[in-house]
């Protein structure tokens, strides 16, 4: 064939491809053809008939022929109907109608499916629902369109309701067009070869596709190989009855993971029923089908571009390659086998191109199977006991007897245990169970309670996959075998024959009290059997269904409805999934969620969320989105004023650069704690983010300002080089100091720019969020001989968080918000809190066709949160006993609807969960609109405020749609009735627009919530002082008394709060001394045996009055709390959590024109009472804690605003933690994580060391100069000491909490 003529040639087969898959799309369309009725009275058959006049052959669809339609004889669940349509079909829709002019209809049906008429597959819609709904009466036509359609030559339909008062009658329509097949059938020995010319050359496409259908009864088999360039493959593997798909480069077992991809799809594929794949290569990615499930593969940069030369189906033995990967070659039939729309069957027939090794047909030969269902409790199934053989009985007689035992099966569970055999032993010598007992076959022969015979083998059997058992004993051995392996045999000599008795009961025993030949102790098997042979004869499972032999009762005969509900797994965010043969389970340890799907994140979404949860600065798992895809990240919560998410990198140290000969540049990367969605997610929710960026210079230039090309620059997430310096904004190629007009050379934007001899600098932060956080820094301007620079780049930190303040007020019951339709088919959470006056209303509403979703306020005290996916509304309701939701203040509601169950939480009362229908519908389809704050069913909307509205962790923005909503406003104040509790300590709460503050004003305690303790630890020579303002008239030259009388009587004092902590071992020692200007004192003091005494001395005429407390020994260096109140002359005293004790004066009961208060050493001792002045010498050593005197705090004020109080410090002080109740603790002993006691403390002990390894093994700086060692002393006018004091820098940890931060 010349050229011309071959191009012609692959032109004609393109168009014919073409015209093909055209008439297959028409078709698709117009698939929708009447099957059954032309078809004649022998395709039809059934279980039974009532007579010859209501034969199957009467089942049409509006045909009158005969009684009017198809009776059975009996009406029970045991009889069918079937079809055969004379070849494989696609079949779309199915339609029934009771029999004509009768009250014999079928109300509810199951359909099943086959290509032999035999080993039968039910349809299931949503891979849950089995049931069809069928008809009411008996003339109306109910059709059913079917999701998926049907490829299948026999139709078999099993009624399962029918109606009460009449009896089963049927008549019955399919609808579809038909299906072309080009079939190849491989006996595992076989293969096909498709090569793309006969001198292999490479071809590279945007696009390749390789689709098929297959069917087998093998569990492992190898479906596809390609080969391509540089020992590049794809492999498509049975394995267990999964398809693992391979993506390799290199040959061998020695090839490395990185060059090996691996995904697995499906379950129970070797059922002998066929299965759809596709494989789509698109740019990077493929994109693997099997049946309705689908996976995206990213495929690795060393396996792209995928070119190939070749394909294999069936096999890998047509390349002439043996692959480690390939166990066995496939054996079974292919159907359809299309590369790139190329019918690769058609080419085999016409050996075009394809080349066939082995032995290879074009016609699916199917190996006869009959397997058999035990759904329920109810299942068994009864047959005949052992045969008997001839023995001579002496005398010329002969005797029939069993002489030993031979039973095998096939079976396939997922449950642990179950009964598989039972049957009574002859001469009485008792009862024989063979069972699973924890995934393993268990022997037990019983006699009277007691166990004669036990013996265990085999192992993990509840996989799913068929596994074989054999039973024999002869001549006194008993051997069991599991999977025909030595392995997995056991055997045992029993003293008594082992024979059995008139009848063997598998999976369970009839339901029956007067039956006495079974007893199952155990649980009932619910699974498949197949292959069951009695003295190694095969039973006929075909002839038990039609009752000729044995007995049975509730089972699937020439069926195995065995359902993988792992695959694909419900279980989210990488639960484990677990099953039994009704349902699954999933085991979300360890991943950071929780709920029957593992669905709902354990793990609040910000820091702002923890600090309105009461907790402090520390360590916490975030969960920025949820319920989403974002993993959880352990992040550091900084909780000030504001709330700083603070996210470390690998190289937060200052990094100096020294000229190196031949290195023009320096690179180096940042590797955060936090991945890169998990980057962008956090920097999006925040209000606000910053960066602090630190360049040192001395003849190295940073941005080469004002018109230079920058030597220094940096990249963001964006991944592009970001020419700005902290301080200054994106695209000004400036630092801070050029945007404030004072560097140190104004013809420069950074202070480095002017390239001097001396050290300068140019700091500041980064704040545009869009740029966030640093990832690169390049610093070029290092190669001339002069050149040294440092450079350092701080945490990311952010506060605030916009979705949890994100709020919208409802003031009228007509207003609401419109989002777009809400997406949860499988899964859906709903997280919100509102607050309002009304009695009820309805929070949100998303309507479908029949499907709905609402959540609302039933009354002031109720919940509720209902739904329909298809099985009618379902109703999840959570009260209150009797608390008002009603009461203005912020309440928290979370629903949550999975495949398994429902649930309902509102704040911390007891939630509700309710059990999802076993086999119902799954899938929430929703189409309108989701409304907020109203609904489109009701007119009652919802009056009041909604704040933080989630769904499927994504918050929708009700400020933003509020501002263009008439009756709804953005924002919601009045948070302090919700929150103020949080401020402790006597902190009055404040609001904001975004929340609420503590204002610790009046409180001696400090912190975010006023719950720090203010300490500090005071040496002998310590003294804080705080000094009130002295009286205008004391300082006059005034003569008359009756004026000083009247201006003390406005400075008097006639009670006192006085309050403290206080720690030391010293005694006697002054802890507290409050002075007036009259020589009036208060002294609280610990004697030399460790009591306390408070001196008061109010009268000067009088002397001073001691009140000592009954505590002894409170110099032992534990911390106590002291209380002193006075109330005119009565005194009240109070230590610890000690009873209280009242002491009276008896002097003057007013304290006259205070001067100051004291702690610690007093310095101004010239009038001090002697025995005061002796204590004072001896000065403090301890703690003292939150020190307070009425509204005054003077510790508080010496320690955190020593420049605008009245304070004179002497000596050394700083804050310490030594008052704190607890040990010191830099995390909360809250963090959220699931540990505790000594567990919590190894763990963070391992992951603090891991920490501190990963920053130095894994610190990803790639360098081009040598850096200068740490331990050069630096010189004199180097930039060592400006590096370790700057005052700009923004310190966010401590050096302690740097190496614990993981």
């Amino acid at each position: 064939m010349d050229l011309e003529t071959r191009r012609h040639t692959e032109m004609l087969l393109q168009l014919a491809v073409l015209l093909c898959c055209s008439y297959g799309a028409i078709g698709k369309d117009s698939c929708d053809g009447p099957l059954v009725s032309s078809l004649p009275q022998s395709s039809f058959r059934s279980s039974s008939q009532l007579s010859n006049s209501h034969g199957p052959g009467f089942a049409k669809v509006n045909r009158r022929d005969g009684a009017g339609g198809w009776a059975p004889v009996e009406s029970n669940k045991y009889q069918w109907l079937e079809v055969d349509l004379g070849e494989r079909t696609e079949i779309t829709a199915v339609a029934t109608q009771g029999r004509y002019g009768s009250s014999d209809w079928v109300s509810s049906f199951l359909l099943m499916f086959s290509d032999t008429g035999r080993n039968w597959k039910q349809y299931r819609q949503e891979d849950s629902i089995g049931a069809f709904t069928g008809n009411s009466n008996a003339d109306s036509v109910v059709q059913f369109k079917l999701q998926q359609p049907v490829f299948a030559r026999f139709l078999r339909l099993l009624p399962l309701d029918w109606n009460p008062n009449g009896r089963i009658g049927l008549r019955l329509e399919a609808y579809g067009c038909p299906y072309k097949s080009d079939v190849a059938s491989f006996e595992g020995s076989g293969c096909l070869l498709y090569r793309f010319s006969p001198n292999p050359t490479p071809i590279r496409t945007a696009k390749d596709s390789i689709s098929l259908k297959f069917k087998t009864l093998q569990n492992s088999g190898t479906l596809i190989h390609t080969e391509g360039q540089q020992d590049r493959s794809l492999t498509l593997e049975l394995h267990k009855g999964t398809l693992l798909l391979h993506l390799r480069k290199g040959k061998g077992a020695s090839t490395g993971p990185e060059s090996h991809t691996v995904v697995s799809l499906g379950s129970l594929l070797d059922d002998l029923h066929w299965h759809h794949v596709a494989i789509e290569r698109v740019s990077g990615h493929v994109n693997f089908t099997v049946d309705k499930s689908t996976q995206q593969i990213q495929v690795p940069a060393e396996l792209s571009p995928f070119e190939i030369n070749e394909i294999s189906f069936g096999g890998v033995q047509c390349h002439g390659t043996q692959m480690v990967l390939s166990r066995r070659n496939f054996h079974g039939c292919l159907e359809n086998l299309l590369w790139n729309e190329v019918n690769v069957n058609d080419l085999a027939k016409q050996r075009q191109k394809v080349s066939i090794t082995g032995n290879v047909t074009f016609t699916c030969a199917e190996p006869v199977s009959v397997p058999v269902t035990f759904a329920g409790a109810q299942s068994f199934l009864q047959l005949p006991g052992a045969a008997l053989q001839q023995r001579d009985a002496g005398g010329g007689g002969v005797a029939l007897v069993a002489v030993g035992v031979a039973i095998s099966l096939q079976f396939r569970t997922w449950n642990r245990a179950g009964l598989l055999l039972t049957f009574d032993l002859q001469q009485q010598v008792g009862s024989l169970w063979l069972y699973l007992s924890e995934t393993r076959v268990r022997l037990q022969i019983h006699k009277a309670g007691r166990i004669l015979l036990d013996v265990v083998t085999g192992f993990g059997l509840n996989d799913g996959q068929w596994h074989s058992v054999d039973l024999t004993a002869r001549r006194g051995r008993l051997t069991i075998t599991v999977d025909k392996e030595e392995s997995s045999t056991a055997h045992a000599s029993p003293s008594f024959p082992v024979v059995s008795g008139n009848n063997l009961f598998f999976g369970g025993c009839p339901d029956s009290k007067n039956n006495q030949e079974c007893r199952n102790p155990f649980n009932v098997f619910q699974g498949c059997m197949r292959h069951i042979h009695v003295d190694n004869n095969a039973v006929d499972l075909i002839k038990v269904q039609q009752m000729l032999i044995g007995n049975y009762s509730d089972l699937q005969i020439d069926m195995c409805g065995i359902i993988d509900r792992c695959s694909p797994s419900h279980c989210e965010h990488g639960g484990r999934c677990t099953q039994s043969w009704s349902t699954f389970h999933c085991n979300c340890s360890n991943t950071g969620y929780s709920g029957a799907t593992c669905h709902s994140s354990v793990y609040e979404q910000s820091c702002e969320v923890y600090k309105h949860k009461g907790n402090t600065t520390g360590l916490y798992y975030i969960d920025v989105d949820g319920s989403g895809l974002i993993k959880p990240q352990l992040i550091y919560c900084n909780m000030t004023d504001k709330t700083w998410m603070v996210i470390q990198h690998n190289n937060t140290e200052l990094t100096k650069l020294k000229a190196s000969s031949g290195i023009n540049q320096h690179l180096a990367y940042f590797n955060y704690s936090a991945d890169a969605e998990q980057l962008g997610a956090i920097i999006t929710q925040a209000e606000h983010c910053e960066q602090e960026v630190f360049y040192h210079c001395r003849k190295s230039r940073l941005l080469n300002t004002p018109d230079g090309s920058p030597f220094t620059w940096w990249v963001g997430r964006t991944d592009e080089p970001q020419t700005y310096w902290g301080g200054a904004v994106p695209g000004s190629q400036q630092c801070g100091c050029g945007l404030q007009g004072n560097c140190i050379d104004s013809d420069h934007y950074c202070n480095c720019d002017a390239d001097r001899k001396e050290w300068a600098a140019d700091s500041g932060l980064l704040i545009h969020k869009e740029n966030l956080p640093v990832r690169w820094v390049v610093v070029g301007d290092i190669q001339r001989p002069e050149s040294e620079a440092a450079y350092r780049v701080s945490p990311l930190r952010c506060h605030g968080d916009k979705n949890f303040w994100n709020a919208a007020f409802f003031n009228k019951e007509t207003s609401y918000l419109h989002f777009p339709t809400f997406h949860g088919e499988l899964s859906a959470d709903i997280s919100f809190l509102f607050k309002t006056t009304a009695s009820s209303g309805v929070f949100l509403e998303n309507l479908g066709i029949k499907d709905f979703i609402r959540v609302e306020l039933s009354s002031p005290m109720e919940v509720v949160f209902s739904f329909d996916v298809g099985n009618g509304p379902f109703e999840v309701r959570v009260e209150t006993g009797g608390m008002a939701l009603n009461d203005d203040r912020w309440h928290r509601v979370r629903a949550e609807r999975n495949v398994k169950e429902a649930s309902l939480c509102v704040d911390s009362f007891p939630g509700t969960t309710q059990k999802a229908p076993a086999d119902g519908h799954i899938h929430l389809q929703l189409n309108s609109q989701l409304f907020v704050g109203g609904t489109a069913s009701r007119m009652k909307g919802f009056l009041g405020c909604i704040r933080s509205l989630q769904l499927n962790g994504r918050t929708l923005d009700l400020e933003e749609r509020a501002k263009i909503t008439p009756g709804v406003s953005p924002g919601c104040p009045g948070h302090c009735s919700s929150y103020g509790h949080l401020c402790q300590n006597q902190a009055r709460c404040v609001e904001r627009y975004n929340g609420f503050s503590c204002d610790c004003g009046l409180s001696a305690y400090a912190g975010p919530f006023c719950q720090r303790e203010v300490s500090a630890y005071f040496k002998p020579g310590t003294s804080v002082q705080y000094t009130f303002k002295e009286p205008y008239e004391l300082t006059r030259n005034t003569s008359t008394q009756s004026q000083s009388s009247s201006i003390y009587s406005d400075l008097t004092l006639r009670g006192e709060n006085v309050s403290f902590s206080f720690r030391t071992t010293q005694s006697p020692a002054l802890l507290l001394y409050i002075c007036s200007y009259y020589r009036e004192y208060l002294a609280v003091l610990l004697n030399r045996n460790g009591y306390l005494d408070v001196k008061y001395k109010l009268q000067n005429s009088r002397d001073a009055e001691v009140f000592r407390t009954s505590i002894r020994n409170l110099a032992n260096g534990q911390l106590h709390r002291v209380s002193i109140r006075r109330i005119s002359e009565t005194v009240r005293v109070q230590i610890d959590q000690q009873r209280r004790e009242d002491f009276n004066l008896t002097s003057d009961t007013e304290f006259n024109a205070i001067k100051s208060v004291v702690l610690g050493k007093v310095q101004e001792s010239g009038e001090l009472d002697p025995e005061i002045a002796r204590l004072n010498s001896l000065g403090f050593s301890g703690c003292l804690s939150v020190v307070q005197f009425n509204s005054i705090t003077p510790l508080k004020a010496a320690l955190l605003y020593p420049n605008t109080s009245p304070v004179i410090v002497t000596g050394p002080l700083a804050e310490s933690t030594c008052g704190s109740s607890s040990p010191a603790n830099t995390y909360p002993a809250e963090t959220t994580h699931p540990l505790s006691g000594v567990i919590a403390v190894v763990i963070f002990v391992i992951l603090s060391a891991l920490a501190v390894m990963v920053r130095f093994l894994y610190r990803r700086k790639v360098t081009f100069h040598s850096q200068e060692p740490k331990s050069i002393k630096p010189e004199a006018d180097s930039p060592e000491y400006p590096f370790h004091s700057e005052p700009t820098s923004q310190n966010v940890l401590s050096e302690n909490q740097k190496e614990y931060f993981i």
